[in-house]
């Protein structure tokens, strides 16, 4: 059984960026998954599945997602593949939800490995400032949220520097932790 890697963190804090990075490397046991989102596929960096809600709602309705949720006026889902590939041995880096690592966690127990991609204060502006889809009232609310936000029993991945660097950290925790689970 591989393990689910959910990898969270604030808005800004690269996630994006590492999940593109992971997917131009050949690592033969990891796999990166999309997510199935009620968003336009053209909006934002993330390579996910658009889905209108009725099409959201019909694959829910047939348990065709392993996971879902609803945050910031958005549907979200992870489909059941990743069972498929779980069952198969493979690791499966996800791009999670931080206020949803608790149904994450009763679904997969063991299973889960929860990593959070932390970036200091300045440089998490910095990034929001330059992707320019938010006013700097709704930026600040970000920053906010984000040092609100604690994880626990998380694994952490500093983000500050290079992508490289992130990938490589990424990919150590990931070795670090095999045979650890059940």
């Amino acid at each position: 059984m591989g393990r689910l890697i959910w990898l969270m963190g604030p808005s800004g804090a690269g996630k994006d960026s590492l999940l593109a990075a992971l997917r131009s490397r050949e690592h033969p046991q990891l796999l990166v998954a999309h997510r199935y989102i009620t968003r336009p596929a053209d909006s934002g960096s993330e390579n996910h599945i658009e889905l209108s809600e009725k099409e959201f709602f019909t694959r829910a309705g047939q348990n065709l997602f392993t996971l879902s949720w609803h945050a910031n006026d958005l549907y979200y889902a992870i489909g059941v593949e990743v069972d498929l590939w779980l069952q198969a041995g493979f690791d499966v880096v996800v791009n999670g939800s931080r206020g949803h690592l608790p149904q994450a966690q009763a679904q997969y127990g063991d299973v889960l490995m929860p990593v959070y991609v932390q970036v200091s204060p300045e440089i998490l502006r910095q990034r929001l400032e330059k992707r320019g889809r938010e006013s700097s009232t709704e930026i600040s609310a970000r920053l906010e949220r984000a040092a609100r936000y604690s994880p626990g029993n998380c694994l952490m991945l500093n983000n500050d520097g290079s992508l490289l660097q992130s990938v490589e950290g990424l990919i150590s925790l990931i070795r670090a932790q095999q045979g650890k689970s059940a």
